[in-house]
């Protein structure tokens, strides 16, 4: 039987409220058909357009076997392009990020302009044609400050998802924002762990007391199922809409993004040790209001987000490997916020500074255990882990949909 075909059937015959079996985890060819199916075929969160806010700015990331170069051209329109040179196939832009007046191959030196169209090629034959051999594009959106990318030759609509989520950030106005930091660790599990992991407060009474000091714990704030029918949620949402910012839960039909603005612990106001807030700036001069929690935004596979009152934390999720995972954080202020005055960088970052290393030893404990020949999917608690339960239904759904052409409908909204 091919790995397209096992993989199908293995889905379908799913036991539903259940753990996937560990090919599913541990795979390379499980692996391989996870990116092909979703990775190079979806939209995907890259980054943020405050982090190139001028023309020549760029900023490059790694997506499976696509070296990619996000940059900001001389119209300043927001381009993603293949980083690989129409020559021999070299790097163009080898660094992190940057900014350059033209995008120069470090090999033969053909040149770029910003929009990927190639401006020189020395010693060519007299016949060559520049204009065919430009940085090839990649379908490249933005919304609310986030930049979106898609691999595929042709990309899924983008305005479903936009139409959701531009009403919750809009006042935040992200992309007058800034970086205050940013973290990449490695986490040694595949990446559906990474999400199961972050899909649950099951775990996190027992593992992460600095979150918990103003993340309630809560199965309604977390999964979201139910939430209207939480007293204190359905009051915080009655405020925060009254006061002309979008907090009720939204999600697609698919299951694979949503939308809500959920309290946080008593009086908290930020992810602090003592809840005060970590900015004295306000994030958005639109956004004054204190109390307003945080607003959560997921987008399967890429990204979750806390976007708060003083600050923003933004979460991008990448595979590397079959169990190995790149999740990078960032921290938005203010643009005019200065470190030192307006915020503590420690004071800011602490919290989920350490609660990513706590779900990075989570998910390599849980990856080590998920190898033993004697693992078998266990059952999920739909009181504490609908969320994950929303999750695995939306990895199968799409993977099936992709693979057989079969749809069907999302039950659980967590």
């Amino acid at each position: 039987m091919d790995i397209h075909s096992d993989v199908l059937r293995k889905l379908k015959n799913r036991r539903e409220g259940h753990s996937l079996e560990q090919a599913f985890y541990i795979d390379p060819d499980y692996y391989k058909l996870d990116l092909e199916t979703i990775w190079y075929r979806d939209w995907l969160f890259i980054g943020h357009d405050c982090e190139i806010p001028k023309s020549g700015n760029y900023f490059t990331v790694q997506v499976g076997d696509y070296p990619v170069v996000v940059t900001r051209d001389r119209t300043g329109t927001v381009r993603a392009l293949h980083n690989s040179c129409r020559h021999r196939g070299s790097r163009v832009c080898t660094q992190h990020k940057g900014s350059s007046a033209k995008l120069v191959c470090p090999y033969h030196q053909w040149t770029y302009e910003l929009d990927g169209s190639l401006l020189f090629a020395r010693h060519m034959a007299e016949d060559f044609d520049k204009t065919q051999h430009g940085l090839k594009q990649i379908h490249c959106q933005t919304v609310g400050g986030y930049i979106f990318i898609c691999l595929a030759d042709e990309a899924p609509d983008f305005a479903p998802f936009r139409n959701l989520v531009d009403p919750y950030l809009a006042r935040h106005r992200l992309g007058e924002t800034k970086v205050a930091f940013e973290s990449t660790i490695i986490e040694k599990g595949n990446w559906k762990l990474v999400w199961e992991n972050n899909r649950e407060c099951y775990h996190c009474a027992a593992n992460h007391p600095e979150l918990c000091r103003t993340y309630p714990e809560a199965p309604s704030a977390t999964g979201v199922q139910g939430a209207k029918d939480d007293p204190v949620i359905a009051e915080h949402w009655a405020k925060c809409e009254a006061a002309g910012l979008p907090s009720e839960f939204k999600i697609s039909p698919s299951g694979q993004f949503r939308a809500a603005r959920m309290p946080l612990i008593q009086d908290a106001e930020s992810y602090t040790m003592s809840g005060a807030r970590a900015v004295q700036r306000p994030l958005s001069s639109d956004v004054l209001e204190s109390h307003i929690g945080t607003l959560l935004l997921f987008h399967y596979p890429t990204t979750w987000n806390h976007v708060l009152a003083d600050h923003a934390i933004t979460f991008r999720v990448l595979p590397l490997g079959p169990e190995l995972t790149q999740v990078t954080t960032k921290w938005l202020v203010n643009k005019d916020a200065v470190e030192g005055v307006d915020y503590r960088l420690d004071e800011l970052t602490h919290v989920w500074t350490e609660t990513n290393d706590q779900d990075r030893r989570i998910v390599e404990e849980n990856a080590f255990g998920i190898r033993s020949p004697a693992y078998q999917p266990g059952p999920y608690s739909p009181e504490d882990e609908g969320g994950v339960m929303q999750f695995v239904e939306w990895y199968t759904n799409f993977m099936v949909e992709r693979l057989d052409g079969a749809k069907k409908p999302l039950s659980r909204v967590a």
